[in-house]
């Protein structure tokens, strides 16, 4: 993530701060974000410099007004007229990191050899909240090379409990 994405996503976190608005913000942001992916040559008309800042300005207000808070709206707008449009998503990430940090929701993967039944994907949750002291959202994928057991990543945290890495351990021992 670059730095002036950081900044950004910061400074918009900051003022969702003072305003007693960071979910409102961050629903916002996430629907603005949800358009532009579904809508590719919307983005790619706000970062054209061969139409008019002001022109991309009145698309912006036309499309948003309506549909996000005042300060989101500025948001995008100062983005576009400082040139920033291509940082929006990764602004977008450090805002939606900033809020789960302040609301103490910590991502994981969980990748499996095999679907986790709904009562393991609960029990799995239950302890990566009492690891995190706080909710957990999960993600799963099923990765059929693991054997069996599964690979967490927590916040960047990897725990492995594969069969694939116990066996390799196993083997590194006979090795020695």
């Amino acid at each position: 993530m670059t730095e002036i994405s950081k900044e950004y996503g910061t400074a918009l976190f900051m003022v969702a701060c003072e305003k007693n608005s960071k979910k409102e913000f961050g629903q916002a942001l996430e629907e603005v974000k949800q358009i532009f992916l579904e809508n590719k040559e919307y983005l790619d008309f706000l970062v054209s410099p061969s139409v008019s800042i002001s022109e991309r300005l009145s698309s912006i207000e036309a499309a948003f007004a309506n549909r996000v808070p005042q300060d989101v709206l500025s948001y995008l707008m100062l983005l576009c007229e400082k040139g920033r449009m291509v940082c929006f998503y990764e602004s977008v990430d450090e805002y939606k990191a900033l809020l789960n940090a302040s609301e103490r929701i910590s991502n994981a993967t969980v990748t499996s050899a095999v679907e986790l039944s709904e009562e393991e994907k609960q029990k799995l949750i239950k302890k990566l909240e009492d690891i995190c002291k706080g909710k957990v959202n999960v993600e799963y994928f099923i990765d059929s090379s693991l054997l069996g057991g599964v690979v967490i990543n927590l916040e960047g945290k990897i725990m492995d409990g594969s069969l694939r890495h116990r066996l390799r351990d196993i083997k590194e021992v006979i090795d020695k």
